[in-house]
């Protein structure tokens, strides 16, 4: 069984239901395990042992979340060399454009050597139906190509 690791960091609300359509879009899929965890909860052994990452952030000052950077610190060398292909995908919700957080964390990830799997899901400004679906779509797809062994 291969596994889907979604590590996300929320402040407030809409984070936490983006992580959750994720979570949920890829629980469809069977043959997949889907951890989700908090920035604060996880660490490099979540890493090691996923197959699959998804990342989610808000931008905060043009940058990702402070718990997502530091969940990427503390994780990077001890994943270093260890990853390297295994795919992943981010998304972001702000209130601007999310560049900022958007090749803050594609740096990082650069350096683990990660394959992108799927462009990044930025949703500005509120959450809605289609973004809800969006979230939900990249999940299921992550974890449909993780099960086929195509990702």
């Amino acid at each position: 069984m291969k596994t889907l690791l979604i590590v996300y960091h929320t402040a407030g609300v809409k984070n936490a239901r983006m992580a959750e359509a994720v979570a949920c879009g890829a629980q469809s899929e069977a043959g997949v395990n889907v951890v989700l965890k908090r920035c604060a909860e996880a660490g490099a052994e979540d890493v090691l042992a996923a197959d699959g990452l998804i990342l989610g952030t808000p931008e905060n000052f043009g940058y990702m979340s402070g718990m997502m950077k530091d969940f990427l610190e503390r994780i990077f060398y001890a994943c270093e060399g260890k990853v390297e292909g295994r795919p992943w995908a981010l998304f972001v919700g702000t209130g601007l454009d999310g560049a900022g957080a958007v090749s803050s964390v594609e740096r990082i990830v650069t350096g683990l050597r990660l394959k992108k799997a799927a462009e990044p899901i930025v949703v500005v400004k509120d959450l809605g139906p289609e973004h809800v679906a969006a979230l939900e779509e990249l999940g299921q797809a992550m974890a449909a190509g993780l099960a086929a062994g195509i990702l």
